[in-house]
């Protein structure tokens, strides 16, 4: 049986939810311009759990909503199968495939503490890769619980997730690899501290399954049941966490220091130049999964209509590329969030070499210390004007709306996995600062270009360490890391 930590405090959804763009704030930081998921349906009454799917008949794979015994469910991409090829116990269990999802569309009763959701692969299916999410507001916004869970064989293998949620609690299985392989879910267990959520009745002894149990010497257990079954990353933290450097506010009044908060990242847009003046994101294993790159350059729909609209033409035959700030390998949990890192407000004309060399190497480094248990806060920006790309010197592209920087840079603020991070930075973080020119003569090695923060701030005039004492600031950021950098 694997076993995940979930954790769900109110605030870490409510930050997240769904008005009209621009037009009401959410908190100090603004609007959630770009929102995870969008419901658009009203709560309904809850029946019973555990859920197990013998009450439904949905036949196909068309996205529709279906009663079960617990209350009414969204089925995309998925159905309710009987076959002698659906893995279940009794006569049914969800069935699904490519990207296929499920989703409550009620909210089970406050107070989960464990959930239970046996899973299997159809028939003789390759395996799949399979999330739970959750939402606490209502549908309006989800974040994913745990990490992904990586099912094979035929047989049901049960995934305990264990923490809490105070509030009330709705969720939704995503199965998130891009195979061929189809999925079976059944027998889905929500308990509290006083008995099962929704106030059905006692949960049913979970089966006995395939890893339930220690495995025999010499044998080795599914990854359904060993994968990341210790893993303590549960929840995403604060993108702007470390302040906000430029005091930027999403008023129409200020187009040159404007506000955009995204689940994904939060940045200064300045419409003069046509480009971000900072992004800030926040980047641990919760971020990072399978989901692929859509590579779907777009206009942000975010950005006020007054604000002139960089496309992806916008940078036709200019010479540089469409470079991000918020990579799109620093956002695969879900093809959503990967999706928003092709917005042209996440964009800077850069130098090729530039973006695929330096700046590759960098941002891999950056996921390589993820993976080996650290969380980095970043702040990316660009200033001044004129860079080289293959077409040469240009200072503009796009008839002059859009400006190319000249020099490019980044502050990363790394340290180990854990809680209270403000408070830990002090003492236990590394801090590397980057600033490199924006032409196509620029060194691979990234390394060479490491400076203080004081000396971006003294070239942008920002604020990069805001949320920090004022004594920490001034001893951090006089330092040039020295670290390794392989």
């Amino acid at each position: 049986m694997s076993r995940f930590l979930f954790f769900l405090p109110l605030t870490l959804l409510a930050c997240s939810q769904q008005q009209a763009e621009n037009t009401r704030y959410t908190g100090p930081d603004g609007p959630a311009a770009i929102p995870v998921e969008s419901a658009g349906r009203p709560a309904q009454a809850a029946g019973s759990f555990p859920e197990t799917f013998e009450a439904g008949g949905k036949g196909a794979y068309t996205p529709a909503d279906e009663t079960l015994s617990s209350g009414s469910w969204r089925f995309e991409e998925a159905l309710i199968g009987s076959s002698d090829q659906d893995h279940k116990n009794g006569q049914h269990a969800a069935r699904l495939r490519a990207q296929g999802r499920l989703r409550m569309n009620f909210d089970a009763a406050p107070g989960v503490r464990t959930i239970r959701i046996s899973s299997a692969a159809y028939g003789t299916d390759p395996a799949s890769t399979w999330e739970l999410w959750g939402s606490l507001d209502g549908g309006r916004s989800f974040r994913r619980i745990g990490q992904p869970v990586r099912t094979q064989g035929p047989k049901l293998v049960v995934t305990t997730f264990e923490g809490g949620a105070t509030g009330s609690l709705r969720l939704e299985i995503r199965k998130t690899d891009a195979g061929k392989g189809r999925l079976n879910i059944d027998d889905i267990v929500l308990d509290t501290a006083t008995g099962p959520a929704a106030g059905g009745a006692a949960s049913p002894p979970v089966p006995p399954v395939v890893g339930s149990s220690p495995a025999p010497a010499g044998t080795s257990l599914p990854p359904a049941t060993t994968r990341q079954a210790t893993a303590v990353v549960s929840s995403r933290d604060d993108n702007m966490a470390l302040g906000n450097p430029s005091g930027a506010t999403a008023s129409l009044d200020n187009p040159t220091n404007y506000l955009l908060t995204k689940p994904q990242y939060v940045l200064s847009y300045n419409a003069n130049r046509g480009t971000p003046t900072w992004v800030s994101w926040h980047l641990n294993r919760a971020w990072m999964g399978d989901a692929p790159r859509q590579d779907d350059f777009r206009p942000d729909p975010a950005l006020p209509r007054q604000f002139y609209q960089v496309t992806p033409r916008s940078y036709s035959g200019s010479g540089f590329d469409r470079g991000h700030n918020c990579p799109s390998a620093d956002r695969t949990t879900d093809l959503d969030d990967n999706s928003a890192t092709f917005l042209m407000t996440n964009m800077i004309p850069q130098a090729g070499n530039n973006n695929q060399r330096t700046w590759s190497s960098l941002e891999e480094w950056g996921r390589q210390q993820v993976s080996r248990g650290q969380e980095i806060y970043i702040i990316m920006g660009s200033y001044g004007k004129g860079g080289t790309g293959t077409a040469g010197l240009k200072t503009t592209i796009d008839n002059g709306r859009v400006t190319v920087p000249a020099r490019v840079w980044k502050v990363l603020v790394i340290l180990p996995e854990g809680s209270d991070d403000l408070r830990r930075i002090p003492t236990q973080a590394r801090i590397v600062a980057v600033d490199t020119p924006n032409d196509n003569s620029v060194s691979p090695d990234w390394s060479r270009y490491r400076v203080s923060i004081d000396a971006i701030e003294n070239a942008t005039g920002l604020d990069l360490l805001s949320k920090l004492p004022v004594d920490v600031q001034a001893r951090l950021e006089a330092q040039v890391d020295t670290g390794p950098t392989r």
